[in-house]
């Protein structure tokens, strides 16, 4: 087992690599110029080469690289061009909140989405399965911008059972914290279950062909322990798949969302980032980012592991 996660993290450092590449040169061709931005109104060509002096970026791009990477593997991700902040100091600021808003999300996820698929699959072909697939189209086709403004309406303002918008740290006030993102997590969560719901269903109505379920049908077993014990167990693999993918996502941030309930997380910061030019903010972000997509994959293939005897044996 330790032997195959070292082989996973090891193809990482290659991935990481490629992408640390692809994200600096194309940042590289995008129009406009970070410096005109940091120099303000008194844009005079002293101030200007002194700022690109500074920032390295009169030196060939290939310098500008291996400057960065050679700082990104000591663990030093560089200066915010717009703050003048370390950009792993704004990472850490924002990471927590990303990581709560992600959690609860897959959470409201797996909590909708799984049992929809279950019961749809068992149920197929009835009134049951229709509504759920139905509301499953529902949860994809709805834009979260517009849901999420149709929850501050009625939850918030007619009702005025959770706050509007806003953010608490969760060690500062757990209680207030959550509070201000179960709508948030739950309009994500919402489109991530419908998502979830279809692959569960699909897994689901496989397993439950197979052969070895008609014999434990045909044992006696009850329907709860043909579904759950036998059936639910062997689809689970597919899921665990689509959800790491699904929270590796919502690691990247949730652009629209964030803004909509004004919270401070990696979407937010990504998006000023890029409309500023802020070079390293972007690549620390994007890298941060590769990396729990990694990492979530990571977890996928060792729960594959545990939950696939055969994939035990073949280690």
């Amino acid at each position: 087992m330790y032997t195959y996660i070292g082989k996973r993290l090891l193809l990482a450092i290659p991935t990481l690599l490629i992408i640390s590449v692809f994200v600096f040169s194309l940042q590289k061709l995008l129009p406009g110029d970070p410096v005109l931005a940091m120099a303000g109104e008194d844009r005079s060509p002293q101030v200007l080469e002194l700022l690109r002096e500074k920032y390295r970026l009169n030196d060939p791009v290939v310098y500008q690289y291996g400057y960065w990477l050679a700082g990104a593997v000591k663990g030093d991700l560089g200066i915010s061009l717009r703050t003048n902040q370390e950009v792993t100091t704004l990472i850490a600021e924002k990471l927590p909140v990303t990581i709560q808003l992600a959690v609860m999300s897959i959470v409201f996820a797996l909590l909708i989405g799984i049992p929809m698929g279950i019961l749809a699959a068992v149920k197929k072909n009835t009134a049951l399965d229709l509504v759920a697939n139905f509301i499953a189209l529902c949860g994809l086709s709805i834009p979260n911008f517009w849901f999420g403004i149709m929850l501050i309406l009625f939850i918030s303002v007619k009702l005025g059972w959770l706050p509007a918008s806003g953010y608490a740290p969760f060690f500062e006030d757990p209680l207030h914290s959550i509070e201000t993102m179960i709508m948030p997590a739950f309009v994500l969560g919402n489109a991530l279950a419908a998502t979830l719901m279809r692959h569960t269903r699909s897994s689901m109505l496989s397993v439950l062909s197979a052969d070895y379920i008609r014999t434990a049908r045909a044992k006696g077993l009850s329907e709860g322990a043909v579904v759950l014990q036998h059936s639910f167990r062997n689809a689970l693999l597919p899921i665990v798949t689509v959800t790491a993918l699904l929270f590796g996502e919502l690691l990247a941030g949730a652009v629209l969302t964030e803004q909509i309930f004004t919270i401070p997380g990696f979407g937010k910061l990504i998006v000023d980032a890029v409309f500023n030019r802020d070079y390293a903010v972007v690549q620390g972000i994007v890298l941060c980012t590769a990396t729990g997509f990694i990492l979530m994959n990571l977890v996928a293939d060792v729960l594959y592991v545990l939950l696939n005897p055969r994939m035990r044996t073949a280690l």
